[in-house]
């Protein structure tokens, strides 16, 4: 819930004399309460929780004749039936105007053709609510549809979705799903348009997956629908037929006039009275076609009538009732004549004159006389030649003129030639051959000689001409980088990031413009789009502020100095070492205003505290990467004094996962990994060392883009010591520290790679403590006898196992940022790799156990125990108070009991697991006692 307070308040400074009781501020407490309770509770302060200290804006008080209105908005988590609201005035001059108390929903939206309803936001700001949707009318689901409502009421990360049906086509602008109008279709499920029927087609209905066909024109089982409807061929024509010898016959016909529409015409020939010595070429199977308009048959018997039926068939002839077909009657004699009975089959004529009318060294013309044929004509010629005696060894040429020349012949060779004629009813004979000696060059020497220096001439001129080619892109390609450098070296620089074999995803960085490229989609497992980001290119390398004389040049050098003007601050949102830390508005002249994050120093403090408050600014202001908190700037020329960055909505990463425990799909969480890794490995190339990465120390934004942050134990790698830096004293954050960090203070980038391991088991474990309630120096003494964190619950291996390779003990054994960074992305793009999951191995250290579950005493203990003591009235509703009534649970039973989340399921049953073979360890020693 959230409530908003309108009040006005006086500058205390207005009071005269010395107003010691007068605080600028009042506090805002609340008190939850069952349904049965319907009093206020008594008024005392430990009954009542504080949400907040409020304040009016700073530095905007005035005297009694402006009355400055302020409004301050406060939410607050809701477990109870009802809550009761208090203010606690300490002194001020305050006037309460309104109070307004309500929730925030993410509003009933269509996307994807999925239809979400009116879903309330989670019980804090930054909690995220999983929203399952339905899909529109006449749309199919094609992947779970999920939507996630944020804490300020947004959608957003859209996964799955629906697809229009057959016959309904998409209306993106409405998301619904409209009706194809009668004469058009639509064939598929998905965001194709209705189109027209094909040709011989037509939908007589509204809605229409396919267009009927015609009478009389049909569509095979293969065709698409969008293909027009067509209709068996018709019949072959012109038939002719060559016998070779009394048992060979060689038919030959033409296409059919009408193929039907279609391209896929093949033919067919059934033989009456052919027995099974009749062989085929091409063979004939039966049921089987062939597409040649020719088929020779051998094997016939002498002084035989034998009937042929020539079928023209294709992909439609099936579906027609009559099949199309030429019918021809040949007897054979003993002789090797042949008659033809019920079809007149004219051979074309031979042509004559076939005579040379040119000779040279490799090549021959000649020419010939049409045949004498009035009843057909020609329409094309075959010439045939062949070296004298090798006519098995024959080329032809075709030409429609009664001449041709026939060129690249072989010098001084005999040749043979023949020339036939094709007509209407099929190819004539070949002439009788004639034979012609190709002539011979003189002075052959001197003809190879000038070929020889034609070919030289145009080789050197080829030179000539590509040398001049490359002196000019040469010349090009400097100026370019002349006039390259005399630009900023962001405005010239293109950054590359190789996603995958030989896939490059460009970004060019014009004008120092880095703000957050993501690429989107991702990879996509389903439809659900995973956040990716590239690697950012850098030439510089981090310079220690330390090492500055006056660290104020530091700080004035990486941190661009902000006028306190132009900055408004909105409420505060935690605390640091140094102060406050606040949201509000940074409007810089002639930008767009934004929300930013600022860190405030307390008044006064002392110079070595201001100095080491803006040493952070001055290491974050070095960095330049989507990954890394970006630094807006700092206020040093005003008080209070402010660093201001980019503000993240969704806070800390270890607060976020736990408050939306279970939410995410593990692509997600993976993506998350490989923003982390990406920033990691940006620091790593500027020679930096963080020393302190932990899930706490990386803030989320509202794309659930994850950037490093809290630069304050971080120190420069020091090369000359192998990379390492040894600090002077100080706290180490024990569970996420190296063991050579711990034990010598040596810190490199192997030992962040360390910690990055441990992030990655707080991500899988939604936030979970490392090594739980064990005390650091268990941790310590653990870690050094080998132990190792166990696999979150639904951790896949191969995340696991990269945990393990950053658990190495040996720093050198451990892989760099860049090789995990490449990992991450490969099991990104191949899904599939996360679903085998790593076994959750009960493991122990020192005698140690994470929970020992026979020392709870009841179920709200265990259930604390797990952090899930919002399902203790689930459980009080059906009388499971025995812990061994818990331990015969199943996840069909949770359900019941109101458990749907499906991680709090798993996370349960994983304990639950546990608890059943703790007890019967338990009572298996007591029977042995």
């Amino acid at each position: 819930m959230y409530i908003e307070v309108q009040f006005s308040m006086r500058d205390c400074s207005l009071f005269p004399g010395t107003a010691l009781s007068c605080k600028e501020t009042f506090s805002l407490l609340y008190y939850e309460f069952d349904a049965a309770t319907k009093e206020p509770p008594f008024w005392e302060p430990e009954s009542y929780k504080l949400i907040d200290r409020i304040a009016a804006d700073e530095g905007r008080f005035t005297n009694s004749a402006d009355i400055i209105i302020n409004a301050e908005i406060r939410s607050i988590p809701v477990t109870k039936k009802g809550v009761y609201f208090a203010f606690r005035d300490q002194g001020a001059c305050i006037s309460l105007l309104a109070i307004k108390v309500y929730y925030i929903t993410c509003p009933e939206i269509t996307k994807a053709f999925t239809h979400f309803p009116t879903t309330p936001t989670g019980s804090e700001v930054t909690s995220i609510e999983q929203a399952t949707g339905k899909c529109v009318a006449h749309a199919r689901e094609e992947s779970t549809p999920s939507f996630l409502c944020t804490g300020d009421g947004q959608w957003s990360l859209l996964n799955g979705g629906c697809a229009c049906l057959p016959g309904y086509q998409a209306n993106t602008e409405k998301q619904t799903c409209d009706v194809c109008q009668p004469g058009m279709f639509k064939d598929s499920v998905g965001a194709a348009e209705c189109r027209d029927c094909p040709e011989h087609s037509a939908a007589a209905h509204a809605g229409a997956s396919e267009c009927r066909c015609d009478t009389g024109y049909y569509r095979a089982p293969e065709d698409p629908r969008d293909m027009p409807c067509t209709r068996p061929p018709s019949k072959p024509q012109n038939i002719t037929v060559t016998f070779k010898d009394q048992s060979t016959v060689v038919l030959a016909w033409l296409p059919p006039v009408s193929d039907g529409g279609r391209s896929d015409t093949l033919y067919r020939v059934v033989c009456d009275a052919c027995g099974g010595h009749v062989s085929y070429n091409p063979p004939q199977m039966a049921d089987e076609s062939f597409n040649a308009t020719q088929v020779t048959v051998s094997g016939l018997n002498p002084v035989t009538t034998y009937r042929f039926q020539v079928y023209a068939e294709n992909g439609v002839s099936s579906q027609a009732p009559v099949a199309q077909y030429l019918d021809i009657t040949v007897t054979t004699e003993a002789s090797g004549s042949f008659m033809v009975i019920g079809y007149e089959a004219e051979v074309p004529s031979m042509v004559s004159n076939v005579r040379v009318t040119s000779v040279k060294s490799t090549e021959i013309s000649l020419a010939w006389d049409a045949p004498s044929d009035p009843y057909s004509d020609i329409e094309m010629y075959e010439v045939r030649y062949y070296v004298r005696d090798q006519h098995n060894n024959s080329s032809s040429i075709l030409t429609k003129k009664e001449e041709s020349s026939l060129v690249s012949l072989r010098q001084s060779t005999d040749y043979g030639f023949q020339v036939r004629a094709k007509t209407s009813h099929g190819w004539g004979k070949y002439s009788q051959p004639i034979y012609k000696k190709t002539g011979q060059l003189l002075g052959t020497g001197d003809e190879d000689n000038t070929q020889v220096r034609i070919i030289v001439g145009a080789t050197v001129g080829a030179f000539v001409v590509i040398a001049v080619i490359v002196i000019m892109t040469l010349l090009f390609l400097r100026r370019g980088t002349d006039e390259c450098n005399k630009k900023q070296p962001s405005d010239c620089d293109t950054l590359e990031y190789r996603n995958g074999e030989g896939l490059i995803v460009t970004f060019s960085k014009l004008h120092g413009v880095l703000e957050n490229p993501p690429i989107v989609q991702t990879h996509t497992t389903g439809s659900m789009t995973t956040p990716l980001f590239t690697q950012v290119g850098h030439h510089r390398t981090y310079i220690d502020p330390h090492t500055y004389e006056d660290p104020n040049q530091a700080i004035r050098e990486f941190a661009r100095e902000i006028d306190a003007s132009y900055i408004t601050i909105e409420a505060i949102i935690g605390g640091g070492e140094f102060g406050d830390v606040c949201k509000g508005k940074l409007q810089l002249p002639s930008r767009p205003e934004m929300t930013v994050a600022i860190k405030t120093l307390k008044p006064g403090s002392s110079e070595k505290a201001r100095v080491d408050f803006l040493t952070e600014a001055s290491i974050m202001g070095q960095f330049e990467h989507p990954n890394v908190i970006f630094l807006q700037g700092v206020v040093t020329k005003s008080n209070p004094v402010m660093i201001i960055t980019e503000y993240m909505e969704n806070g800390s990463l270890d607060h976020f996962l736990r408050v939306n425990d279970g939410k995410f799909q593990v692509l997600q969480l993976v993506g998350m990994l490989r923003c982390i890794a990406s920033g990691m490995q940006y620091l790593s190339e500027m020679n930096y060392v963080h020393r302190d990465l932990a899930a706490r120390n990386v803030l989320v934004n509202a794309q659930l883009i994850c950037k490093i942050a809290d630069f304050g134990l971080s120190r420069e790698i020091e090369s000359h010591t192998e990379g390492a830096y040894t600090t002077r004293g100080g706290k180490i954050p024990v569970r996420w520290t190296a063991p050579e960090a711990i034990a010598f203070r040596k810190f490199t980038s192997a030992s962040d790679v360390w910690s990055l391991g441990i992030v990655m088991w707080e991500v899988m474990s939604y936030g979970e403590r490392p090594y739980w309630n064990w005390s650091n120096q268990d941790v310590i003494k653990s870690i050094e006898k080998g132990y190792r964190l166990p696999a979150p619950m639904e951790c896949p291996e191969a995340i696991y196992q990269l945990m393990l390779d950053c658990w190495q003990k040996e720093r050198n054994h451990r892989p760099n940022f860049a090789s995990i960074v490449r990992t991450l992305d490969r099991l990104i793009r191949t899904p599939e790799a996360l679903n085998k999951v790593a076994q959750n191995r009960c493991t122990t250290a020192l005698g140690l156990d994470s929970v020992d579950m026979t020392q709870l005493t009841s179920v709200e203990d265990w259930l604390a125990s797990l952090k899930m003591s919002r399902y203790v009235d689930n459980f009080q509703r059906t009388g499971l108070t025995d812990l061994e009534a818990v331990a015969r649970l199943t996840q069909h039973d949770l359900t019941q009991l109101g458990i749907t989340l499906v991680g709090h399921q798993k996370k349960l049953l994983q304990s639950i697991h546990t608890l059943r073979t703790q007890l019967a360890v338990n009572m298996s020693e007591g029977f042995l006692v």
